[in-house]
């Protein structure tokens, strides 16, 4: 039997990524590696209690006075919902760039922390999970991946629309537009940060790009059905998952009276942000709850302030690998997760998006044929309902879902993943082209 690995898992502190890499750990812990999470301080045992051992650290100083749970979301959205009205290019200054900052600074901050458990665990392999780049990582010199969980754009190509702007697969001048606002809003923070991952490791960044490739192994999770077309592929390191869905031991029955009464079953997540913005969520609720669908609600942080009709239920957390075998439609905020989670279980989707990738996963969705994208502050009600209904009576669009899903689960992401990640911890070297 082959020596026992050390696979440290470094995860942006975020549930997405989390849960991403959660299942292709749980994959390599069932087969007998030693598996580490390095998790923010406010994830403290939430990783430990599935199995993992923890390193913490923190990307900020502490607060002066202890948050009660969940309070950072709820002023992240209160703060910041009003910037998700605007376009996605009036988002870059005023959005998009201080939040860049906000996680360029925490990098900088952690990585005397970064460089400490490196040198303690001494691993076999890192696997990141990041939007920006941690130069301890490759100043640990041990052999590191890179997976990328947010929607394939920010894998760039010149026919791939710039990543974050929700603009269409066919190009137009708004991408050179897009592009010209991204080089003025953050050019300087991007030579700023440039800067500090040279003096660390003798080599800089991407052109305005804030994670370099591994020279080892880079992933990245969609289904090559909806993927972009290219002028050429990412390169040899690059491998594609087309799904990278978490198995859970957790089950979910559906409650009475609504397991008993027939018609549609509809899933309602806006994610842990998306779930704390408590109007847009009960603007949804309500007009779910005037149409005889049944729904369950997953309600987030905020979910003591929310009301659900009489054809709902819901509840603060909900496992969503266990549910979304069993319903019909998920309305959706458009994260990458839940995305490729919905074409891993055949499912249609009505996508609201909010901010980052959403936007881009809302255009492919619909572009595709697989959903629909609304205006998530501007929608009708109207059009919510029509599009539920077209969708669900789209004898065509079931009969694709249900191929792409059987190609999916017929080979799972997370033991690819594991396949290769076990490959670069073994030989310490650069992972194979398939």
């Amino acid at each position: 039997m082959d020596e026992r690995r050390t696979i440290v898992f470094f995860p942006e502190g975020a549930y997405g990524p989390t849960n991403n890499c959660v299942g292709i750990g749980d994959v390599l812990r069932r087969r007998g590696q030693r598996v580490v999470f390095i998790v923010e301080e406010s994830f403290a045992g939430t990783l430990e209690a599935k199995g993992f051992e923890e390193q913490l650290m923190r990307l900020g100083p502490p607060p002066a006075e202890p948050e009660a749970p969940g309070q950072f979301w709820k002023d992240f959205i209160r703060d910041t919902a009003p910037e998700f009205r605007k376009p996605t290019i009036d988002q870059l200054g005023s959005f998009l760039q201080p939040t860049w900052q906000a996680l360029i600074d925490g990098a900088k901050y952690v990585e005397p922390r970064l460089a400490e458990i490196f040198e303690e665990l001494q691993p076999d392999v890192i696997v990141e999970d990041n939007v920006v780049f941690f130069p301890a990582i490759a100043g640990s010199g041990r052999p590191w991946v890179r997976i990328v969980s947010c929607n394939p754009a920010e894998i760039r190509d010149r026919l791939v629309p710039p990543a974050y702007s929700g603009y269409p697969a066919s190009y137009s001048t708004d991408w050179v537009e897009f592009e010209m606002e991204r080089r003025r809003t953050h050019d300087p923070m991007w030579r700023d940060f440039d800067g500090f991952v040279r003096e660390r490791t003798g080599a800089g960044l991407p052109d305005l790009e804030f994670m370099p490739e591994s020279p080892y192994l880079n992933l990245y999770v969609y289904p090559s059905k909806v993927d972009y077309r290219r002028s050429a592929a990412p390169g040899p390191t690059w491998h594609r998952l087309e799904s990278c869905v978490r198995a859970t031991d957790e089950t979910y029955e559906l409650p009475e009276p609504l397991a008993s009464t027939p018609g549609p079953l509809i899933y309602l997540s806006l994610g842990s942000l998306g779930s704390a913005d408590v109007e847009l969520m009960q603007r949804l609720i309500h007009a779910l709850g005037r149409t005889d669908y049944r729904v369950i609600v997953s309600l987030g942080p905020q979910h003591e302030l929310l009301r659900l009709a009489d054809n709902m239920t819901g509840a603060e957390f909900l496992p969503q690998p266990a549910i979304l075998p069993q319903v019909d439609l998920v309305v959706t905020h458009g994260g990458n997760n839940t995305v490729t989670e919905c074409f891993h279980n055949g499912l249609p989707m009505v996508v609201l998006p909010l901010f980052w990738d959403q936007y881009d996963n809302a255009q492919r969705v619909a572009e595709t044929g697989f959903g629909v994208r609304l205006d998530t502050y501007r929608f009708e009600e109207r059009e919510l309902t029509e599009a539920i209904d077209r969708l669900l009576a789209d004898g065509e669009l079931r009969a694709r879902s249900a191929a792409v899903s059987k190609r999916l689960q017929a080979k799972p992401g997370t033991s690819t993943a594991a396949d290769l990640i076990e490959l670069v911890a073994r030989t310490g070297a650069r992972a194979p082209a398939f």
